[in-house]
């Protein structure tokens, strides 16, 4: 197998082939540490391999967090865990190594197929206190117990990931100040008392997985941490939906005070007099209708260790403001292994959103692959297709049920650009800049032409535009290639292309060129039609427009040694006024959209950030799992964004909480690791996105905590 290796700008440039005499065959998952390789021993044995982020390998805390997991990992190895089969917390890249275990997690479990039957609750509660037993046993505390931490395997439940947990003579202690864990499903003590945190806490997280697993939700329900964390410690668990029989166990194993709640032991005596039918089976979760796209040889095999994925939200409760106040003021969350931590420094915001008619929306639906190869496809939305690019073929599908309306194949083609409808023609670009114009209605060719390879190519209101290395901009009619204009700048440099207002009818084009020292950059406007230039500013730093909305445009300041963005610039056109929202952290690598006057910044490792330039301040900040995500889009309600690994997420933007997230879908060549993510297209009431198996998929979007 060849080494996994990363296209991205700034990503490592080769991935480890071997992990000890591990062969690494592909890539499970990844998280924010580390990421989690389906291996293979010198006798053939598959395993499960963890190995760490070269960044954080290089940081001593983190190396001694990962010697504590591994430690603990070894001492809880028996028939409720994932076995360590070998590690090496020392290597230039620590790893760690267990048995590969084959299922489901139970917040994939529950996501796909909804609340599970009350014979399952009760087999799942059995097997989690026994896995608790052997764990504390042997003087470990989990303290990060919660769906993704918990496989369900044919033999039972297995739990995973130690990565935050904590053997009671370890040396290393908790930071003050510092709470580490999931707050829907950490106990009172682990906000109030976080360096007393006993076994306790561990079966108090058993009760909210358990309310989870029946009723699709925990017992604490919000979108926000601080919320969370005041319901923990003050309210009462809102148990509906949970067995009536179980009822009475769960509220003791979710008593305030640890001293209230049974010992794993005592809930394995009660669960055997629970009720009769309960069996020992074999855990085997029911099987439920799934939609048709949700083929059964998609289901994803999971590794017995790693990182824990994005739970899709339940039923939403908002809470008043000031109860939100309360909360926060009373605790400050901070992120650690496991944990999505939500920052929020302003009050919610309601985006506008356009009502869609009924009979646009589109059921979800999954294309075939469109390529025998290897390549994720590329997709617009023009003249009423879901028009597509994947190496050596297009094809125009029917966005309401994802057929195939036309196919065109291009042998050995490569595209350099994104396709994009202009001039009513399908305009693609391959690597030696060959433009071809299809007949969007049915693939026929319609224009062909030679650009240089070394220019920068844009499409606005018709007009091709076409940067050149002097300075100078070409304007040429979309349809005919025919040249309508040029334009020279005056400093004869390189200019970057960049064009806003296709969805209010005002197409505006603009050139930016920043000064060799960082300093500053230039930004002209042009007319896309005439090639006029409507106005031109010199604006401090190194910018790079994301947006233009209501008589101004906004930026991303990058840092001019780095190229982290560090703050966020709004430009006012008609009075020249400019206003700068420093970010609280930089956005390695970010890619942002603007929507009703708020930047929304997606970075590299993850973070998402919405930033109101008009009020100067950031609204949240939420973390997903997702590295070299793909630029977002947004209707409004939603920010939609695509993951390597073939999943399409949402981001609710009022809230600044994940509302719902697809499944992966890597393809056949999981060794190879692309940081250019296909943006997701909105239109007809439904996003569509593409993965790497080759792939095309639509889903509502009136509800995505039910993707």
């Amino acid at each position: 197998m060849a080494p996994q290796r990363s296209s991205g700008p700034d990503a490592e440039p080769e991935l480890p082939e071997y992990a000890g005499h591990y062969r690494l065959e592909s890539r499970l998952g990844s998280g924010g540490m580390g990421v989690v390789h389906l291996a293979r021993s010198g006798s053939g044995m598959r395993l499960a391999v963890k190995v760490v982020h070269a960044e954080f390998a290089r940081d001593e805390e983190f190396r001694g967090r990962f010697r504590q997991e591994v430690a603990a990992a070894r001492r809880v190895s028996g028939a409720f865990t994932a076995p360590v089969v070998d590690a090496d917390p020392e290597a230039e890249r620590p790893w760690m190594a267990t048995m590969f275990i084959p299922g489901p997690t139970l917040a994939e479990e529950v996501k796909r197929n909804g609340p599970m039957a009350p014979g399952e609750v009760r087999r799942l509660m059995a097997g989690l206190a026994e896995a608790l037993r052997d764990i504390h046993r042997v003087g470990v505390v989990h303290r990060d117990l919660k769906p993704g931490n918990v496989l369900l395997a044919e033999d039972g439940p297995k739990v995973i990931d130690f990565g935050i947990s904590r053997p009671k003579d370890s040396e290393l202690r908790t930071e003050t100040g510092k709470l580490i864990g999931t707050p829907p499903f950490m106990a009172p003590e682990q906000f109030r008392r976080p360096r007393e945190v006993g076994p306790a806490a561990d079966v108090f997280a058993l009760g909210s997985v358990i309310v989870h697993a029946a009723a699709g939700r925990g017992p604490f329900d919000s979108d926000s941490p601080y919320v969370v964390a005041y319901q923990v410690v003050h309210d009462e668990p809102d148990l509906t939906g949970v067995p009536g029989n179980l009822v009475p166990l769960v509220l003791r194993c979710l008593a305030k005070e640890p001293e209230d709640r049974p010992t794993p032991d005592e809930l394995m005596r009660a669960l055997r007099s629970v009720a009769a039918s309960y069996d020992t089976q074999a855990f085997i979760p029911a099987q439920r209708e799934v939609p048709p796209v949700e083929d059964a040889g998609d289901r994803a095999e999971r590794a017995g260790s790693g990182e824990p994925g994005e739970e899709a939200a339940g039923r939403l409760r908002w809470w008043t403001r000031g109860r939100v106040a309360l909360a926060a003021g009373a605790l400050v969350l901070a992120g650690g292994a496991g944990i999505t931590a939500v920052h929020w420094s302003g009050a919610e915001r309601a985006p506008r959103v356009r009502p869609m008619a009924t009979e646009d929306r589109i059921t979800d639906w999954r294309s075939t692959p469109l390529t025998k190869g290897t390549g994720t496809p590329r997709c617009t939305y023009g003249s009423g297709e879901l028009l597509c690019i994947a190496p050596g073929t297009a094809v125009g599908l029917d966005p309401r049920d994802g057929t195939v309306r036309w196919r065109r194949s291009f042998a050995g083609a490569r595209w350099s650009d994104p396709p994009v409808v202009s001039g009513g023609l399908l305009q693609l670009r391959d690597q030696d800049g060959r433009v071809t114009a299809l007949d969007p209605s049915s693939g026929e060719t319609r224009l062909r032409r030679q650009l240089p390879r070394d220019t920068g190519t844009l499409y606005a209101d018709g007009i091709r535009l076409v940067s050149d290395t002097d300075g100078r901009i070409t304007g040429t009619d979309s349809a005919s290639g025919r040249t309508v204009w040029q334009h020279a700048l005056p400093d004869r440099a390189f200019p970057r292309l960049y064009a806003f207002g296709a969805d209010t009818g005002a197409v505006t084009a603009y050139a930016t060129t920043a000064s060799a020292d960082g300093s500053g950059t230039r930004v002209t406007a042009l007319d896309p039609a005439s090639g006029g230039r409507r106005w031109s500013a010199e604006l401090s730093g190194v910018l790079q427009p994301v947006g233009a909305e209501g008589g101004f445009v906004y930026f991303l300041a990058a840092d001019p040694v780095s190229g982290d963005t560090d703050a966020v610039v709004r430009y006012a056109v008609r009075s020249g006024a400019v206003r700068r929202v420093p970010l609280p952290a930089v956005a390695r690598g970010a890619r942002a959209v603007v929507r009703d006057g708020v930047v929304y910044l997606l970075s590299t490792d993850g973070g998402v950030d919405a930033v109101d330039a008009g009020a100067g301040k950031r609204l949240w900040h939420l973390e997903t799992s997702v590295s070299w995500g793909s630029s977002p889009v947004a209707d409004g309600r939603y920010l939609y964004f695509s993951a390597a690994d073939g999943r399409l997420l949402a981001v609710d933007t009022r809230r600044g909480s994940l509302a719902g997230q697809t499944r992966p879908r890597f393809g056949a060549r999981t060794d190879l690791v692309s940081s250019g993510v296909p943006v997701p297209v909105v239109a007809r009431g439904a996003v569509y996105a593409a993965a790497p198996d080759g792939t095309v998929f639509a889903r509502d979007t009136r509800d995505p905590s039910g993707w």
